[in-house]
């Protein structure tokens, strides 16, 4: 890996500081929540402490500089040329597909997703009164491919699809085939596509994911966007929608009003704009950082822990485990490590119960705390393989 000029090194204390990851359960390693244990990039920082000095915290707008920032990187790093009048702002990717589910579809209405794929996915359909349809991914050969021929079946009965692009938890970057495919299917069947690309920005070095809305023709089509994921800053709460379908735009923006889900707090167009316009050098280190950690768990689990296999992946600091030759419940292995040796590792199952036999384990750390998790992860399989006898 290239020298860095940025510390992805320190070991952040983060214990009392209200953070989800670290004191909701005084696990003594959590590797489960996707959010990273680096130091936020300085612009952001810096940006964040220069709002922070000016003495008033009162309501905020949400200024054309944010939407510039957005349409100027995905302009930049992908080639996707975005308009302001196409874009809507919002405290969240989840609540805004939580928005987008009222008023695009009924209470009853089944909403098809590709499981194993991101576990609220599931929350925020049933606590909507919808219900979840699966297209179940074909795991084979150790890789995942999209099941079309059931895909085609099941959006006969939707209006609605989510998919997840790049897809949380496998890591896989999905082709333009395969985006040019799905939105020929949901044009077929006239079901509206949101398309999650949260994790869009972190990729390995060198790869790029491909954007739904440059990959399809389908004009029904709403993307999530956010710089949550790739620069750590989730708590901002910031996100945005994007579609081209002005009626779709018009229905959406209606429904996110009424649910309070369209405000700016005081420090997030700052973090966004710092995001965006000066970090991009930050973004690039810290993919190298992540690539080193995923080669580093590659090469772990082959010399040391061969029973577990790493799931190939090209985006996401999210790794797959296939436990499924251990032959024990994710649920069961998951609090067996927490029980035995304080390592947090998701449970497949969350992520819907053809992830049973795997576990999914965030690597966005620094290399030290990498290597306990592993060796924790070690000691942990060697108790439990004991035990089984």
């Amino acid at each position: 890996m290239k020298n860095t000029e940025y510390d992805f090194e320190s070991v952040i204390d983060r214990n009392n500081t209200n953070c989800l990851k670290w004191d909701l359960f005084n696990d003594d390693l959590p590797m489960w929540v996707a959010d990273m244990d680096f130091k936020v990039a300085p612009p952001i920082q810096e940006a964040i402490l220069k709002r922070a000095n000016h003495p008033v915290y009162g309501y905020n707008i949400v200024p054309d500089e944010l939407f510039e920032a957005y349409i100027s990187w995905w302009d930049s790093r992908y080639d996707f040329r975005m308009s302001r009048e196409d874009m809507l702002y919002s405290i969240g990717v989840m609540p805004s597909i939580s928005s987008m589910i009222r008023c695009l579809t009924d209470i009853g209405d089944e909403i098809l997703i590709q499981s194993p794929v991101y576990h609220v996915f599931f929350y925020v359909i049933e606590d909507n009164d919808r219900k979840v349809l699966e297209n179940e991914l074909i795991y084979e050969n150790g890789e995942y491919r999209i099941d079309f021929d059931d895909l085609d079946e099941k959006l006969t009965k939707v209006k609605l699809m989510i998919l997840c692009n790049p897809h949380n938890p496998i890591g896989k970057i999905w082709s333009k085939e395969d985006l040019a495919r799905i939105g020929e299917l949901c044009k077929k069947h006239n079901v509206v596509l949101i398309s999650d690309e949260i994790h869009c920005d972190l990729t390995d070095p060198g790869v790029s994911y491909n954007p739904f809305e440059m990959s399809s023709d389908w004009k029904n089509v709403i993307t999530c966007l956010s710089p949550s994921k790739s620069f750590n800053v989730a708590g901002f709460q910031s996100s945005i929608v994007h579609t081209k379908n002005n009626e779709l735009l018009e229905k959406i923006k209606t429904q996110m009003h009424v649910d309070n889900s369209d405000a700016c707090n005081v420090f997030a167009a700052s973090a966004v704009m710092a995001a965006y316009n000066e970090s991009g050098e930050w973004l690039d280190e810290l993919k190298e950082v992540l690539y080193k950690n995923k080669q580093i768990v590659e090469d772990y689990l082959a010399n040391e822990l061969p029973i577990i296999k790493l799931v190939p992946s090209d985006a996401t600091y999210l790794l797959w485990l296939d436990c499924s030759a251990l032959n024990v419940p994710s649920k069961v292995l998951s609090g067996f490590l927490r029980d035995n040796q304080g390592l947090f590792l998701s449970a497949g199952i969350d992520f819907g119960q053809c992830g049973d036999n795997f576990l999914r384990m965030n690597i966005a750390c620094p290399e030290k705390l990498l290597a306990e998790g592993l060796g924790r992860l070690k000691a942990g399989i060697t108790a439990l393989t004991i035990i089984k006898g």
